[in-house]
């Protein structure tokens, strides 16, 4: 069989893009050893890599690339490649791989298939389903997040794509909710399903190197922290207080935390970048951690805190998170490689996405809102979760193999009963 795959590119520098990636090419070798696999990214042309999971597996796909561009002589170009699918192809590569392929697989980054990220980013996610649907081939759209949307006009068009796909997966109960309201009388309980983020099922490999620091973070008796600071939000607060509409100051909210472990505990801290992108982009998380322990000003403090390095293998950074006697996350994948290892963690959310996947692990009450709570209630969730992170570990031992079992579960459906393949 022969699969395409789009929003998981692994060229984005987002380490839970990422993860869903290889998490999707793993589940699929293991199902379908001999499935040819094309990755849609951001670069030129098809190229061929090899993804090392470690034990003697490994995978090898294709890649290829399709972007959302104004450089209309290029044809990765979608709106070039859906002006050449009405002529047959008209020789596009990509448009080529597209007809060859038994099924055409869309996780929309997990959590970008809305219009909270604005235009662009929503156009960005549906072109590669209106292409697939132009061109006939069958769209299964993987566990991922709905909505939100505050745009009529982008809910409807979410909505025509819903039902036109061959099958659709939500990763969440809450999300779920929102596909069926998309689908409306359309919805069919054989192809339109509730699962759980594909990222559950990413292994971990320890990295080849530690730094000295992580090494003696990881090797201290004290208890260790590890905390995940989204450079989306931090490094341009304000700009992201109006966008998502923050009551609490985020950055006050990270900083208190770190402090309060600092004078409160006897635990070492690392702080944990998931977004890898070049030295002063606003995305940066590792910026962001630079920026915190630059604002703390107790020198001997400081000497309990390590800032991780940009690993580009999310398997390698989940295998770090799993470390951790209790995690902070806000980047949503962060979290997930917290809650996948049963490392007791709390979230700072910025939107639906976070709760819902929280919830079906049984762990909606560690997610704080700085949308609707301010600084004070925040510090006292992600407090509290921490003096609890021995219950929470109890009843991971619980809610996980649920979990587990569903992810087995969706694991065997999406590569073939959806797909309409032959």
């Amino acid at each position: 069989m022969r699969f395409s795959l789009f929003g998981a590119a692994p060229d984005t520098g987002n380490l839970g893009v990422s993860a869903l990636c290889y998490s999707i090419l793993y589940t699929i070798a293991r199902q379908l050893p001999e499935a040819r696999i094309t990755v849609f990214d951001h670069g030129r042309g098809r190229e061929t890599q090899n993804i090392d999971f470690g034990s003697g597996q490994q995978v090898t796909f294709f890649r290829q690339g399709a972007v959302n561009s104004r450089r209309f002589y290029r044809p990765e170009n979608l709106r070039v490649m859906q002006l050449a699918g009405l002529f047959g192809g008209l020789g596009n590569g990509g448009i080529k791989t597209i007809l060859q392929s038994d099924t055409v697989l869309d996780i929309s980054g997990g959590d970008s298939f809305t219009d909270l990220y604005g235009k662009r980013c929503f156009d960005t996610i549906i072109l590669p389903k209106l292409l697939t649907l132009q061109l006939g081939k069958p769209l299964v759209l993987l566990p991922q997040t709905y909505g939100p949307f505050s745009s009529g006009s982008c809910e409807r068009k979410a909505a025509e794509i819903v039902k036109n796909a061959r099958c659709a997966w939500a990763r969440d109960a809450r999300s779920f909710s929102v596909l069926k309201d998309l689908l409306g009388s359309s919805f069919d309980s054989s192809i339109h399903r509730c699962g759980v983020d594909v990222a559950f099922g990413l292994p971990t490999i320890k990295p080849a190197h530690l730094s000295q620091e992580m090494e003696i973070c990881f090797n201290s008796s004290a208890a260790k922290v590890g905390i995940n600071i989204s450079g989306l939000i931090y490094n341009d607060f304000e700009r992201s207080r109006e966008r998502f509409g923050f009551r609490a100051d985020y950055k006050q909210v990270v900083l208190d935390l770190i402090k309060r472990f600092l004078s409160e505990t006897d635990c070492t801290i690392c702080l944990i970048p998931h977004v890898i992108t070049p030295e002063g982009h606003h995305e940066s998380d590792l910026d962001a951690c630079h920026e915190v322990f630059s604002r703390l000003t107790d020198e001997r403090m400081k000497r309990r805190i390590v800032i991780a390095p940009a690993y580009e293998n999310p398997c390698e950074i989940k295998w770090l998170i799993s470390q951790f006697d209790w995690f902070c996350g806000t980047r949503m994948h962060a979290a997930i490689a917290a809650l996948s290892s049963g490392v007791p963690v709390s979230a700072i959310s910025y939107s639906p996405k976070t709760l819902g996947v929280f919830e079906s692990c049984g762990q909606g009450d560690h997610v704080a809102d700085p949308q609707i709570m301010d600084e004070v209630t925040i510090g006292e969730i992600l407090w509290n979760s921490w003096e609890n992170r021995k219950v929470a570990r109890l009843k991971y031992a619980s809610t996980l193999p649920s979990v587990k079992i569903l992810l087995e579960e969706q694991a065997s459906l999406f590569p073939g009963d959806c797909s309409g393949a032959a």
